[in-house]
């Protein structure tokens, strides 16, 4: 293995670790957009071990820990440390929008457009993404146990299960943008057989001008299928 090989293999062992000592709420509070790429820049050492108040003080003495760097207070421009809590929708005021379910990074919002949505206890990671998402603000954060805090409140069991459904979120929003961009491609090509179809009813210009907007479209769409 070549030192370039071996150096990769580190950090990607590195990631691991990291990630695996972070509580997986993907609450986005330390300024990533998952657990997974905090990890990535705390092993790339562009981010300091102290920005995820779900995982606590202890959180950052086991991220010192695998990293070797010191321990540092948790940082208060990134949250403070608290209860775990649960996400409750209230159901007398629920518009059944699904803005709720789409905001939940774990998929433990169950309902359906215009029907009332239940938040499943077991599964809720407290990340309070679904709070503001609501526009009816029916959803209310409980204290789950208030004495606890941090990895007392949450387990390395619960963190696994969080980490597998986020992945199973995100698979699931890829598919469905791949679809979205997938029926835009054969309504576009559907418009442009049509416009093929009326070349000799329409003027030239319009025409072409039709045309190149559809076909610009086309490919974005394309593009983002392939992506």
């Amino acid at each position: 293995m070549t030192i370039q090989a071996q150096a990769s293999a580190d950090l990607q062992q590195l990631i691991t670790a990291i990630d695996a000592a972070l509580p997986q709420t993907q609450c986005t509070r330390c300024g990533y957009p998952d657990c997974h790429a905090y990890a990535v820049a705390v092993a790339a050492e562009q981010a300091p071990i102290n920005q995820c108040p779900p995982g606590g003080q202890e959180g950052v003495r086991r991220l010192a820990a695998i990293t070797g760097r010191p321990v540092l207070p948790l940082s208060a421009a990134h949250g403070q440390e608290g209860p775990l809590k649960l996400a409750v929708i209230d159901e007398a005021w629920c518009i059944g929008c699904t803005l709720c379910i789409k905001a939940c990074p774990v998929d433990c919002i169950v309902g359906a457009p215009k029907q009332m949505h239940v938040v499943v206890a077991e599964q809720c990671t407290g990340c309070e993404l679904c709070v503001p998402a609501c526009p009816v603000d029916c959803i209310s954060l409980t204290p789950v146990k208030p004495e606890l805090s941090g990895w007392a409140a949450w387990s390395v069991v619960q963190a696994d299960d969080a980490r597998q459904r986020y992945r199973f979120h995100q698979l699931h929003q890829a598919r469905a943008e791949q679809e979205n961009a997938a029926r835009l491609v054969a309504k576009a090509e559907a418009k442009l057989a049509d416009l093929a179809g009326a070349s000799k009813l329409s003027e030239p210009s319009a025409l072409d001008a039709k045309r190149a907007v559809i076909e610009a479209a086309l490919a974005r769409a394309r593009a983002k299928r392939q992506a």
